[in-house]
This record gives structure tokens, sequence and C-alpha cells, in this order.
């Protein structure tokens, strides 16, 4: 029965699809097993595999995810402006040496890095690490002092959080505007000394629009005065062992002093996402509107 069907232009096209298959199946062992590295998921351990294809064979890190969705990332990255997207770990014998000394919430981090660049970034200072156990998977002048800018609000934010948790004050609360607040330059949303915005909006406009004018209305409604509340800043900086970091203002204009590191970014960002993961609802915003879509007259 198969005999019959092969004739000349039937066996043609059996060996242009049997070429195809060969091109495709080579192709796709080029992509996932290039030379740089393997990765291989493990589903039932929730573990993800990264080996070095080079001579050495045990250079491999075994990157444990530890909650039960295999969707998620759970690392961040901060203060790396290019890069973001990092595919391979290099495991060395070597470790950073000021890891071990440190009082901070990343010091169960088992991993041994060097401080090499290996992914040749071009920023001044990065840290990759994953959420949930802390553990540091890549560092770059992680201690080095640098102007945060608006990643100062990440701890703003925080400290939001907090007073929203322990009932200091709630989502539906109005919070009024100063002149102090209404007259922040940078990124903000215009606020008038005559309005109003509920604490749940204050928090919309300061995640979505890096928002000043709300997050220095925020600091005086928590603690009566910017000045205040940014003492409470450095308060629980020093209290998450965020050494490097000296906060002088609540919005993150630059100011002479005004400094933090990357290695401090990723703690005070670990604290936000593990104890208050609702933020999310919030930063993942991708549209929305204020002021019941009115357009305002500036």
């Amino acid at each position: 029965m198969i005999y019959k069907y092969m004739n000349k232009t039937n066996v043609k096209r059996f060996l242009s699809i049997l070429l195809v298959l060969c091109i495709f199946i080579s192709y796709s062992s080029f992509v996932f097993a290039s030379d740089d590295s393997l990765y291989v998921w493990s589903s039932n351990a929730n573990t993800l595999n990264v080996v070095n294809n080079s001579t050495n064979s045990s250079n491999t890190i075994n990157i444990t995810n530890s909650t039960t969705n295999t969707n998620r990332s759970n690392t961040i990255s901060t203060n790396s402006t290019t890069n973001t997207n990092m595919n391979t770990v290099t495991n060395t014998s070597a470790g950073v040496s000021n890891l071990e000394d440190d009082n901070s919430l990343l010091t169960n981090a088992t991993s041994e890095v060097t401080d090499d660049n290996s992914l040749n970034l071009e920023s001044a200072s990065s840290i990759l690490i994953e959420q949930s156990s802390g553990r540091i998977l890549y560092v770059h002048n992680i201690h080095e002092k640098l102007r945060p800018a608006s990643v100062t609000k990440v701890m703003s934010i925080l400290l939001i959080m907090e007073a929203i948790d322990s009932g200091k004050i709630s989502l539906t609360d109005s919070v009024p505007c100063s002149e102090n607040a209404a007259s922040m330059g940078g990124s903000q949303i215009w606020l008038d000394t005559t309005e109003t915005l509920t604490v749940d909006e204050m928090l919309k406009a300061i995640c979505v629009n890096s928002a000043n004018d709300c997050v220095v209305a925020m600091a005086e409604y928590i603690a009566g005065s910017e000045e205040a509340f940014v003492q409470m800043m450095n308060d629980k900086a020093h209290e998450l062992g965020m050494s490097d970091t000296t906060f002088k203002n609540c919005h993150g204009l630059d100011e002479d002093g005004h400094v933090t590191s990357s290695y401090d970014i990723a703690i005070m960002s670990r604290e936000l996402l593990n104890k208050y993961p609702e933020i999310k609802n919030y930063t993942t915003i991708w549209m929305d509107t204020l002021r019941d879509g009115e357009t305002r007259a500036f």
C-alpha cells in the first residue's frame, strides 16, 4: 500500500519535509543549548538550574523559587539603567567581602558572587536579588552612594503603607494640600491648596505619576511636617540596616547629602513588596484617572 504512493513526485515531497525537520531540530538545539548557558526548569523541585556550558562542568547555580507560582519571577533589580534582562548568573569561588558583615535583610544570602561587572552594565551601580529569600544573585558597586531621585519614594510609600496597616490613617481619609506641597516642582499633578484627595488617590498619583506634591502632602498628613516625616524615613532606614542611606526629603529632588545605594534600595524595595504586596494594585495600574477625569487648568 505504501509502495504505490512512492512515485518520483512524492519521494521529492517526502525528502523536502525531512530536510525542513532536520533544520528545525538543529535550530532548536542551538537556541535551547547555547554556548553561554543552559536553563532547565524543574517543576517538581520548583528550581531553576543555570548551567554554564564550559569545560568546568561543576559551575552550576540552583536558584530556588519559594513560591508555588512558576510563572512569577520574584526577583527585583534596582539602580541599573541598562541590561535589565539578566540571562546568565556566574558563580565563582570568591565572595563579596562586605556582604557577610552586613546586618540587613539580605544577610541570609548564601550565593557566592563577585563584583566583576560580568554583564558589562553601563550603570554606576546594580544589584539583582531573589525577592522572597533576599538571596543576592548579581552585584556591581552595590555600596556606592548615589542620588536616588524618585526611587526615594519607595521609602515614602513604605511608611504610608505602614501607617495604613497600623490604623493611623485609612485609604478613605481626605488629605489636604499645603502651600509647601503645592509648590513642589518636578513630577506632579498640580495639587491646589483648595482641594483634597483621598489617601487612595494620593497613592495612585505617587505610584503612577511619581507626584512630588502628593508625597509631600502625605508626609505632612502622617507626620505633621515634611521634616518629621524625613526623620521617620531615616529611622526606618537605620532599622532595616540601610547603612549607605541618608534621606533629606521625601520626594527625591536633588539635594546635597541625599544619597543611597543599590544595595539599600534592594532592601527597602523587598521590605515593601514582601510586607505589602497590595501595593502592586497601584504600581501595576495601566490607565486611570483622578478628579473624576476632569482636566485641570494650569
